[in-house]
């Protein structure tokens, strides 16, 4: 079917539905405290009846009981293209009342934005998908190609029970997959005056989460120890703290500064011997803080744990670290955190997960087609490549062979820190970027 042929989807129903269904689910309490502490459960059910009231047919999936996962396939009108997933995350991560302007489980509809925790993260998106597919139920449309939808668990923690249990006890549900699309992509990042850029992931840093073991001789507080466990470990996470990691930039990454430097009229030659990186980055502005946490590995120490009495010396400590590794800098990360912890402390994976690339430009269709259906609803805008700091449920889906992209469109008013809310007190989305994000999706979807 020619892109003319293609009706928009998106009625006033479709617009009203949008901004209930993000209430409505941030009123469902999904807050994942890890360990597997957390139902979703109830957020799974609502959506199932959702798309159940359309005639779209849901399953749902649990590795244990209320970690509940909601996968529907909607069929396209190409059979020989390849689907489409689309994924979300019903889960959340904690939110403490007394710090918010309003509860964070309220889903209150204020001053046109509606509040609480998962408007940004991500139920947002969840209902965004919930009105489209609504929208081309009720006006007979169908995709090009088939669309996979999963709303998943456990995404704010391991992704044991989410992602990674349908991944690998249900790749069946997938097949045909070869791209999705999810969170943390294509949002407004006002960039400087008049200029609007929004930002599509085609990439991520890889998950390295670390636990540190330091271990030594117990004994009394007042006495002399020259192999004491705590400053084991203390100058080790001092050490990986202070570390400055070389630069390693990834074909993502330059495809980000070069255009983004194009855009603003800054020169920029990404591959020349003496570029340096961090000279360009100081000339972008704000949005250089798109780029800045994507040009390095990292490792920050974010928990420590020793000791149980304050005169008593343990024999062991230990410490967490959130590391991150760009595609390409395994090696170099294994091999810092080999001479930063020294002989005195152990260090193993926690938790760890690859690092995602994605392709962009004229030779990857899905991305320009995300490209096109942002500009068509904000000519002024500009839709450009860029790599996340963090990880998202792509990373378990990409098992299955699936390259994945953050597409969660969202029109923003200047001064709305779209970044900042990601985790953060008073999140919030404002009911216009709802209606612009079911709009872009629409097209997106109908056409990719």
């Amino acid at each position: 079917m020619a892109d003319t042929a293609r009706p928009e989807a998106i009625d006033a129903q479709a617009l009203e539905e949008v901004v209930r269904f993000t209430s409505e689910l941030i009123a469902i309490d999904t807050t994942n405290r890890g360990g597997g502490e957390c139902s979703e459960r109830p957020a799974a059910e609502y959506v199932a009846e959702m798309l159940g009231d359309v005639d779209i047919d849901p399953t749902l999936l649990e590795r244990s009981p209320g970690r509940t996962n909601v996968v529907a396939r909607i069929e396209g009108t190409d059979r020989a293209a390849p689907a489409l997933l689309v994924h979300g995350h019903l889960d959340v991560v904690p939110a403490e009342p007394a710090d918010w302007t309003v509860h964070p489980f309220s889903g209150e509809v204020r001053d046109g934005v509606v509040w609480g925790r998962g408007a940004i993260d991500m139920k947002n998106m969840d209902a965004m998908v919930l009105a489209v597919v609504r929208a081309w139920a009720r006006a007979g449309v169908r995709p090009r190609r088939d669309i996979v939808l999963a709303f998943t668990a456990d995404e704010e923690d391991s992704a044991a029970w989410g992602s990674g249990y349908l991944a690998d006890r249900h790749p069946e549900l997938f097949e045909g997959c070869t791209e999705g699309i999810s969170e943390s992509g294509a949002f407004t990042f006002h960039a400087g005056p008049g200029l609007r850029l929004y930002p599509i992931a085609a990439g991520e840093r890889g998950t390295a989460w670390l636990k540190l073991t330091a271990r030594g001789r117990a004994g009394h507080g007042s006495k002399v120890n020259r192999a004491n466990a705590v400053s084991r470990l203390a100058a080790a996470v001092a050490r990986i703290g202070d570390h400055r990691w070389p630069v390693r930039l990834t074909p993502t990454v330059k495809a980000a500064l070069t255009e983004i430097a194009a855009l603003q009229d800054i020169p920029a030659d990404v591959d020349a011997p003496d570029f340096d990186v961090d000279e360009l980055l100081a000339k972008l502005g704000p949005a250089a803080a798109l780029i800045e946490p994507t040009v390095r590995n990292s490792a920050n120490p974010t928990v420590l744990e020793a000791g149980y009495k304050i005169n008593v010396i343990p024999g062991s400590a230990s410490a967490y670290i959130d590391g991150r590794m760009l595609p390409g800098g395994e090696d170099e990360f294994r091999e810092t955190l080999d001479r930063l912890t020294g002989p005195d402390v152990d260090w193993e994976f926690h938790h760890r997960e690859v690092p995602l690339q994605a392709p962009v430009g004229p030779e990857a269709p899905t991305y320009e087609a995300m490209r096109a259906a942002v500009q068509r609803f904000d000519p002024g805008g500009h839709a450009v490549p860029y790599c996340m700091s963090g990880g998202t449920d792509a990373k378990q889906f990409s098992r299955l062979g699936i390259r994945g992209y953050g597409f969660s469109p969202l029109r923003l008013p200047e001064g709305f820190d779209y970044q900042a809310l990601y985790h953060g007190v008073d999140e919030r989305v404002p009911v216009d970027a709802l209606h612009f994000g079911v709009r872009v999706l629409d097209h997106f979807l109908q056409r990719a």
